[in-house]
């Protein structure tokens, strides 16, 4: 058998041309033992063929159990890999690996014998991506001589060096071979230019002298042939130059490509030997990814076990989360949910969590938890989440089974502007060796696809321009690209472009690069640089490993996802006015529950600015759904999704909650299912239930349903499960149609399907929201403002909504005004909302800070203001656009005229009296007084609003009718369609 060990994948960002999981399936095909996916300086890709590589050896064990029941050859694999039985079951292996490449030194693939190797490996990475740029490596080659322990190397040298006595790679592999004996190979690999045994007759004779072995390697950047375009497309976009002018950077052809036994054979004949020390290096090599054993932090205080730790912190909560007592339900709860995390040994996870919380609120940031394991008795008392679990919609089994053996989840959301304070203690107190952030990665969609595909093959701008207008016709309605070029006045038949639209199509999917994840954290006992490199982050102050959050579930890793909310950050600021002006002290779960007076308001949808049933899609729904409890808001937060919707789901659930329709179920079974939600599957949970217990779904193929469920799911389709699920429905005798409907309704959760505890965190701050808009318009409206940027609405509508529900809105202010917005005394015993300097463009905090620090008791002038405060002149002109110097008697372009005469330099007024007195005698200028219109606009150019009039006011007497004019009916004759002509801004009424 032959093993491939130097596999570039698309990994090594725009040099590879297939994914690594299309390596493994081809391998499979071609009947490869072994192969190693090692790409540039990275391993970030390597997870994504072991996950393959699981799926392949699953498939085949199903395939084996079928032919054993049937006593015959079964049918073809699910992957649909075509294969010779003679090696059906010799499934490939995969082999983590990385070619590093070195500033002093030529290209070395590291294949790691052991773990102690993987550890070493994930240390080398490690240095040589931290001491450069984000996306770059550095490494040198006393780099791996000081620490490069259980690795095999193999060397690339090139056969143009000079000879290996006069330095070069042979000087390169005299080192290596003095600190790593017996661990040194010399690859040969086939360029293919008709010089390929001549080459590798020199290498060997070199390698002879020096004393080592050699090994074969068709070193494939791409899985098929077919790639080959491809391959040239994604050199041009990282060169930066198109396609015809790549040059000798072009591949000659396709043969470097993934190569089976007999193919490697012909082309090393003669060198046979060095294919079969290929093999046998991949035998020596038993490394497996399998092997990664994630050790969480123990989280082990003053001799306290986890165990005994995390019980003690949940009762202690207890008692503070009910001070009057819990109740023997919330007993037996807890009871129970600490005995199966302590049976599955996830004690540390929960007591991490809870010290990042408890951190956070020791700072006073307001924080959510919410994820499977948040919405439960532990989390409550731990202080994680404040979804009282007495709701009873949810079952702990959800997020922590003991069947399903998956690790649970937890996110936690922090106000989004003082989210850094809590990433920066977690690297402070674990260590950046311990703790990293998860990847992203960013891969060709649509327009970027079009754009960098376009560009790389010589299409101009304005075509490119056209082609992105049609991305969603391109890519959701493949097969009609002919009709949807002709629509932008494109050739369809021009070859140029029918060869781009494939190679957007081919690449789309492609990885691109990585990024950091939102704000998942990987935290380890040991050092977390053994079990995965860590590179820097484009922004300052972070670190991040290379593998994605699919990546780290795959193999058991688990995360701490710290995330950010503006809506956080609000409420939050909400609490704190409170405090300030009416001595009232509230928390998430202090607010007084169920108040009927918030649902009055939700029903009218009045909800501007209240978290997540803002938009125009929730206010339409939220008078049709009138919610009257909190479970009620669990299935507002769910419903308006991309997924319910497009499953259909929406309007039976309202017919069937106002009566109009019968709320039935199909079974019993089903009905425990959903029974809660009238019989409409509205939760990702429920669908899984279905399946398991709908179509007899595994808890594994329901996990696969899962995974395939997730939002933004790269590879993989719900769609694959659906012969499946019809054919389960149907054996358990439901109906076809029925199955079908379910199915369909299944399937819109791939676009979005949100799950319930997700939706009863967000409830609650939705409730949160509400009540404080309920009550307290006027601080909402403030904390609102000073939490910009964020939600849906920009601050001239909150405004102009605060200014509705009788709010006093005050105008910004020289001698008032701070940098955030504040709440003052009225003068009739309530508040006003005194706009801040915030609101201004172009005005810094710095700047506001300054001005109201020098501002003592006030300033009597645009002159003072420069002086004591020191702004420059073009700040201060900023200030006078914004009208805030109203307060000293002067308009807007009075000020502004004041403004352009300080002149940076310009004496002091100690020395400026000669100036002053009698050398200047300017008269006063006679400014035109500015009209309401031109005020309204100045307004909305300097603050983005105005408090003096809404800009349709101005045109609202243009609208009106004409004296004397006739009303223009609508009414359409009878067969035909109103005739909207009639109707003008002048002879008609628009209402």
């Amino acid at each position: 058998m032959f093993a491939e060990l130097n596999i570039t994948s698309n990994f090594s960002f725009l040099k590879g041309a297939s994914h690594p999981e299309e390596y493994m399936s081809r391998a499979a095909a071609l009947g490869i033992g072994a192969i190693a996916i090692a790409d540039e300086n990275t391993v970030a890709g390597i997870v994504r063929a072991h996950a393959q590589a699981r799926d392949i050896a699953r498939q085949v064990r199903e395939r084996q159990t079928w032919e054993a029941a049937n006593g015959q050859i079964g049918p073809a694999l699910p992957a649909g890999l075509r294969v010779t039985p003679t090696f059906l079951y010799a499934m490939p292996r995969l082999i983590p690996a990385a070619r590093l490449v070195f500033s002093d030194a030529c290209e070395i693939t590291a294949l790691p014998e052991n773990r102690v190797g993987w550890g070493t490996l994930c240390r080398l990475l490690s240095m040589g991506r931290q001491r450069a740029e984000k996306g770059s490596c550095e490494l040198r080659l006393q780099d791996l001589l000081e620490g490069g322990s259980g690795l095999q190397l193999i060397l690339w040298p090139q056969a143009q060096e000079v000879p290996c006595g006069a330095g070069g790679w042979a000087q390169t592999a005299r080192q290596l071979t003095r600190r790593f004996t017996g661990k040194i190979h010399i690859g040969l690999f086939p360029q293919y230019d008709g010089r390929d045994p001549q080459r590798f007759a020199d290498l060997t004779e070199q390698a002879r002298r020096l004393g080592l072995p050699t090994v074969a390697s068709a070193a494939p950047v791409m899985h098929h042939g077919a790639r080959r375009k491809l391959a040239d497309v994604v050199t041009a976009i990282r060169t930066g130059c198109r396609v015809d002018d790549l040059g000798r950077d072009a591949l000659p052809n396709s043969e470097a490509r993934l190569r089976s036994e007999a193919e490697m054979r012909r082309l090393f004949k003669g060198f046979e030997a060095a294919v079969d020390r290929a093999h046998t290096l991949a035998q020596s090599l038993k490394f497996s990814l399998d092997e990664l054993r994630y050790e969480y932090p123990s989280e082990i205080a003053e001799n306290e076990t986890p165990s005994d730790r995390l019980r003690r912190l949940a009762y202690e909560g207890l008692a503070w989360r009910y001070p009057a007592g819990a109740s023997d339900k919330v007993h037996r709860l807890l009871e129970h949910e600490l005995t199966l995390i302590g049976k599955l040994k996830y004690e540390p996870y929960f007591l991490t969590v809870r010290d990042i919380v408890a951190f956070a609120r020791s700072r006073d940031i307001l924080c959510q938890g919410r994820g499977s394991a948040a919405n439960s008795v532990v989390c409550y008392c731990l202080g994680v989440t404040s979804v009282s679990p007495e709701i009873g919609t949810m079952v702990f089994e959800r997020f922590v089974s003991e069947a399903r053996n998956e690790p649970p989840d937890i996110d936690v959301d922090f106000e989004h502007e003082r989210r850094e304070e809590v990433i920066q203690h977690i690297y402070e107190r674990y260590g950046r060796h311990r703790a990293g952030l998860c990847a992203t990665v960013v891969h060709y969609r649509g327009k970027r696809a079009i754009r960098e595909v376009g560009r790389a093959m010589g299409l101009s701008e304005d075509t490119i321009s056209a082609l992105s207008s049609q991305l969603w016709g391109f890519f959701s309605t493949k097969g009609i690209e002919a009709e949807r070029m002709a629509e932008i006045g494109l050739d369809a038949n021009d070859r140029r472009l029918q060869q781009t639209l494939a190679l957007v199509y081919e690449i789309n999917g492609f990885p691109r690069h990585l990024s950091q994840h939102v704000g998942g954290f990987v935290i380890t006992e040991g050092r977390l640089d053994e079990l995965v490199p860590i590179e820097n982050a484009t922004m300052e102050g972070r670190t991040v490993i290379c593998w994605d959050k699919d990546d780290i579930e795959t193999l058991g890793i688990l995360k701490v996802d710290v995330l950010s909310l503006g809506m956080l950050t609000c409420i939050r600021k909400a609490f704190d006015l409170m405090q300030m002006h009416h001595n009232v002290s509230h928390t998430l779960a202090s607010l007084p529950p169920e108040d009927p007076v918030v649902y009055d308001m939700l029903c009218r949808a009045d909800s501007i600015g209240v978290f997540q049933v803002e938009s125009r899609a929730q206010m339409n729904f939220l008078p049709r759904m009138r919610p009257r409890c909190f479970y009620d808001l669990v299935i507002e937060v769910a419903i308006i999704r991309p997924g319910p919707i497009q499953g259909d789901m929406v309007h039976p659930y309202i017919r069937r909650r106002n009566g109009e329709e019968e709320v039935s179920f199909p079974s019993d079974e089903l009905g425990e299912v959903l029974g809660k939600t009238l019989g409409v599957p509205l939760f990702q949970e429920q669908a899984m239930q279905i399946a398991i217990v709908g179509a007899g779904f595994t808890p594994d193929q329901a996990d696969r349903l899962r995974r395939s469920l997730a939002t933004f799911k790269k590879h993989g389709n719900v769609s694959e499960f659906r012969n499946l699920f019809l054919r389960g429905m149907k054996n358990k005798g439901y109906d076809e149609d029925f199955a079908e409907r379910c199915f369909s309704q299944i399937e819109g959760f791939g676009s979005y399907g949100f799950p319930e505890s997700h939706a009863a965190s967000f409830a609650l701050l939705v409730y949160a929201s509400s009540w404080i808009k309920c009550h307290h318009p006027g601080i909402f409206a403030c904390a609102l403002l000073n939490s910009q940027p964020m939600g849906f609405y920009a601050p001239a509508q909150i405004v102009r909504d605060a200014r509705e529900h009788g709010v006093d809105v005050r105008p910004i202010c020289i001698n008032a005004s701070f940098w955030e917005n504040v709440m003052e005394p009225d003068g009739q015993g309530g508040l006003a909302l005194r706009l801040g300097f915030r609101q201004i463009k172009g005005v810094s905090e710095e700047d506001a800070t300054w001005l109201t620090a020098a501002r003592g008791n006030g300033y009597r002038s645009v002159r003072d203001v420069w002086r004591r405060a020191g702004l420059q002149p073009m700040m201060i002109e900023r200030l006078a656009e914004a009208d805030v110097f109203a307060a000293l008697d002067l308009n807007r372009r009075a000020a502004l005229w004041e403004a352009k005469a300080l002149v940076p330099g310009a004496p002091l007024p100690l020395f400026a009296g000669d100036i002053d007195g009698e050398a200047i005698d300017e008269p006063a200028a006679l400014l035109p007084e500015m009209t309401l219109g031109e005020e309204v606009v100045e307004d909305y150019v300097a603050m983005r609003l105005t408090l003096r009039a809404h800009p349709m006011a101005l045109l609202r007497h243009r609208l009106t009718p004409q004296p004397g004019a006739k009303p223009v009916s609508l009414a359409p004759a009878e067969g035909k369609a109103p005739d909207l002509s009639k109707l003008s801004y002048t002879g008609g009424n628009p209402d």
